[in-house]
């Protein structure tokens, strides 16, 4: 009797990329690369608030409207979320696993008390958690307008920033969340720039230069908007 032949079953590229160390820190790398250009985006978007209603009303009428003819109402909108969602998803599930493998390879606590890592590295993983918890609220709030403080309306995005900045709460969870955003980029940009092979000893200094001016700019640009309504000059 013929002896059968055994299928050699190997794993796929994208599969052997995944489970590696590398692999994951590249998706990390890559995904918080999208959600930064998404930022800066969203920020610029955010500063039209002080042009008055009219402009910000008509920017979020623009955003639905991408495309258009070829595109349909909204169709843009939910491509841009779709990558947005697949880039969070990935990025938190790798920064995950990570960690867990990081655990895991260092069972014993150091014997140093003293932390070797900056303030940014050492909130990465909390920042996390404060961004993803912000983001569900975010949405609840001047999306679907589920958990909106004032009068929600569909349409008048201007109004509803007003209604939430106009309350205690709404500003600190804002304020709290954008300061996790400015450290998690202030480490992030110059870890993704080592991951993908753009660092080097020359670089290095340059790279986090960028990384602080980006996490100040884009911090300050969207603390501005609150800032802005406690204060009377977005009302």
């Amino acid at each position: 009797m013929a002896q059968a032949t055994r299928t050699d079953r190997r794993p796929s590229l994208a599969r052997t990329v995944w489970d590696s160390t590398v692999g994951k820190k590249t998706v990390m790398a890559v995904s918080g690369l999208i959600m930064l250009l998404y930022l800066v985006a969203h920020m610029t978007g955010n500063l039209k608030i002080f042009f008055g209603a009219g402009e910000f009303n008509h920017y979020a009428h623009w955003l639905r409207t991408v495309g258009e003819p070829f595109m349909h109402y909204e169709w843009t909108l939910w491509v841009v979320r779709v990558v947005l969602v697949a880039a969070v998803v990935a990025h938190a599930v790798s920064a995950y696993q990570l960690s867990r493998r990081d655990i895991r390879a260092r069972p014993s606590k150091y014997v140093h008390r003293k932390p070797r890592a900056s303030y940014a590295t050492r909130t990465m993983r909390w920042g996390g958690v404060i961004l993803a918890l912000f983001i569900v609220w975010h949405l609840l709030d001047l999306t679907t307008g589920t958990v909106h403080s004032g009068g929600f309306e569909s349409g008048k995005p201007y109004q509803n920033v007003v209604d939430t900045f106009s309350t205690w709460y709404g500003n600190v969870i804002y304020i709290v969340a954008m300061l996790a955003v400015g450290l998690h980029i202030r480490h992030g940009f110059w870890s993704a720039a080592q991951t993908l092979g753009v660092g080097s000893r020359t670089r290095d200094r340059a790279l986090k230069t960028i990384a602080n001016a980006l996490a100040l700019l884009l911090t300050a640009g969207f603390l501005a908007v609150p800032v802005g309504v406690m204060t009377g000059v977005v009302s």
